[in-house]
């Protein structure tokens, strides 16, 4: 009769003392008043000092908090925990901010007639006028070097994962990392020194697509290879084990395994190209027409639009307002792209059987 109880009671010594699930909240609503008493003590304006007042005083109120109920054991467990959830916070703070910032001011004049007008006939200073020139430039020049990127790029991550061995795949390996890091104005140089000033082929949608090519080659090269990586080299063996070519294991077999992750990839590297500006305005100049021939003459671009508009505008009046709009349609270019994408990797899927 006496065994049991002890028992029990030795049971629950093992269990220590635990913070409520509400505690995090709590010293999260507390750190936020106490930076907040903090910053209007000392006269601090900026919110993003409160914020970063907060954030220490969290992590530093966790640990104190769990180190006397819980031990130091999950102290530490619960301010990595901490650390991860600020980290999270403020790389997310920064992107709502430029978007709701974008959506608010972009929405003065984002209309049909923006969409379907240019600036053909409307000066800079000037309400009225549209993108639909800069979204032609934007779509053409996109296009063009997705088409010039994609294949080379994709046929370059085959060759290092199937084929590359020896210092030729070593040599690619490098100069695919070294155009990794080249800044869009040395592309943009590049070409304009080959294409426009050896060549004299001219000013052109074209040349921009080029420079955007080289920047969108190596993203592609990369994403391609790590996605070709993840496919187990057992469905290769089982290929090659039945007969069939290598080549035909590639096509039947490993791009299909691996065609959601390199879709998504092409669609990183063509929002990584959609907003550079340098290549554009050394290689298009710009043009406030439409101009649907991207092989000739000066084209316009969302990007370069963007620019103009600003440097025009003097932080305000009607330029100010088609500079937000107009990157308002760029952001959402971009998010229609990566819809699709995730669209594409899904309908493009191996489908497997239960």
């Amino acid at each position: 009769m006496s065994t049991a109880p002890v028992s029990h009671r030795r049971a629950s010594t093992l269990r220590g003392a635990s913070l409520p699930k509400w505690s995090p909240w709590a010293i999260a609503v507390g750190s936020v008043a106490v930076a907040a008493g903090i910053g209007l003590g000392a006269g601090l304006d900026s919110k993003v000092q409160w914020g970063l007042i907060a954030a220490i005083l969290f992590v530093l109120g966790t640990y104190a908090i769990a180190a006397r109920v819980e031990g130091r054991r999950q102290a530490k467990d619960r301010v990595a925990t901490s650390l991860v959830w600020v980290c999270f916070i403020v790389a997310v703070v920064p992107l709502a901010s430029l978007i709701w910032e974008t959506v608010k001011r972009g929405v003065k004049v984002f209309d049909v007639y923006f969409l379907t007008h240019s600036m053909g006939v409307v000066a800079d200073t000037q309400p009225g006028g549209g993108i639909y020139h800069a979204i032609i430039g934007t779509l053409e020049q996109v296009a063009i070097a997705t088409l010039i990127a994609v294949p080379i790029g994709v046929l370059t991550a085959i060759y290092l994962v199937e084929y590359g061995r020896g210092k030729l795949a070593k040599a690619v390996t490098f100069f695919v990392d070294v155009m990794t890091g080249i800044p869009s104005i040395v592309a943009g140089l590049f070409i304009l020194s080959f294409w426009i000033l050896i060549l004299d082929m001219g000013y052109s949608g074209f040349a921009g697509s080029l420079a955007l090519s080289i920047l969108m080659m190596p993203v592609v090269v990369r994403s391609t290879e790590e996605m070709l990586k993840l496919v187990p080299n057992e469905l290769r063996e089982a290929s090659l084990a039945l007969g069939i070519p290598k080549w035909r294991t590639i096509l039947k077999v490993v791009l299909p395994t691996s065609i959601g992750g390199i879709t998504t990839g092409v669609m990183l590297a063509v929002a990584r190209i959609t907003g550079e500006t340098a290549p554009v305005l050394l290689l298009v100049w710009g043009t406030s027409v439409i101009n649907d021939n991207p092989f000739s003459d000066p084209q316009a671009s969302l990007p370069l639009y963007i620019y103009q508009q600003y440097a025009n505008s003097a932080g305000s009046g009607a330029a100010y307002d088609r500079a937000w709009a107009a990157a308002l349609a760029l952001i959402a270019f971009v998010m229609i792209l990566n819809l699709a994408a995730r669209g594409i990797a899904r309908w493009k899927a191996p489908k497997t059987g239960r």
